[in-house]
C-alpha cells in the first residue's frame, strides 16, 4: 500500500508542477521536491519526464471521459446533449490550471510537448462527439454525413463561440452562444423564400 501511496504522491506533485511551471520548466528534481520524496522514489513509478507528463493527461483525459458520460441524457435530444457536454468540457478545460498552463507554453515558447499534451486532450473530446454524431445518426436525430468531419466542424465552432469570439466583439452568453450553436449547425442561415 505504501508503494501505491507514494506513486500518487508523486501523480499529484508532477500536477502541480505542470500546473505551475508548465512541461518545458518542470524538473524531476522539482517534482520530487513538492511530493516530499527522493529523486530515485520518481524514477521506481516513471522513467522520465515524459512518462510522468503522459500519466497525469491519462488522469485528465478519464476525468474529460467522466464529466462527458455525466451530461449524456439519451432520452434528451442530440444538439441538448452536445451543449451539455461542451459547456462542462471547456469549462473544466478552462478552470483547469493545467490546461491554462499548456496552451501558454504553447503560446509563448511552442514547446512541442505541450501541443501533444493539448492535442491529445483535443482527440478524446472529438473521438466522443463522433461517437454521440454517430448515435444522433443512427436514432435519426442527425442526417447521414461523416461524423470525423462533423465532430471537428463542430468542437471548433464550439470553441470560436466560446473563446474566441471575445476577441471580435464582446463575449457571447451561453443563450447567444447555444443559440448560434443551433442556428449555424440545426437550423442553417438560408432564409427559406415562400
Amino acid at each position: 500500500m505504501a508503494a501505491v501511496d507514494r506513486r500518487q504522491q508523486v501523480i499529484k506533485a508532477a500536477a502541480k508542477s505542470f500546473s505551475l511551471f508548465g512541461y518545458k520548466a518542470t524538473t524531476m528534481d522539482q517534482v520530487a521536491k513538492i511530493a516530499n520524496v527522493g529523486k530515485g522514489t520518481i524514477y521506481t513509478f516513471f522513467s522520465n519526464k515524459e512518462q510522468l507528463f503522459d500519466e497525469i493527461l491519462r488522469g485528465v483525459i478519464l476525468d474529460l471521459k467522466h464529466i462527458a458520460e455525466r451530461e449524456i441524457r439519451r432520452d434528451k435530444p442530440f444538439f441538448d446533449n452536445l451543449q451539455r457536454v461542451l459547456d462542462a468540457l471547456l469549462e473544466f478545460r478552462s478552470e483547469h490550471e493545467l490546461f491554462i498552463k499548456l496552451s501558454q507554453e504553447k503560446r509563448e515558447f511552442g514547446t512541442p510537448q505541450a501541443q501533444e499534451g493539448l492535442d491529445k486532450i483535443e482527440s478524446v473530446i472529438l473521438g466522443y462527439i463522433e461517437r454521440e454524431v454517430e448515435y444522433a445518426i443512427g436514432q435519426g436525430q442527425v442526417k447521414p454525413c461523416d461524423p470525423k468531419v462533423v465532430s471537428a466542424v463542430m468542437l471548433k465552432l464550439y470553441v470560436v463561440l466560446t473563446s474566441e469570439m471575445g476577441k471580435l466583439r464582446e463575449p457571447l452568453d451561453k443563450e447567444q452562444i447555444k443559440a448560434y450553436f443551433r442556428l449555424f449547425l440545426a437550423e442553417g442561415l438560408e432564409q427559406k423564400q415562400v
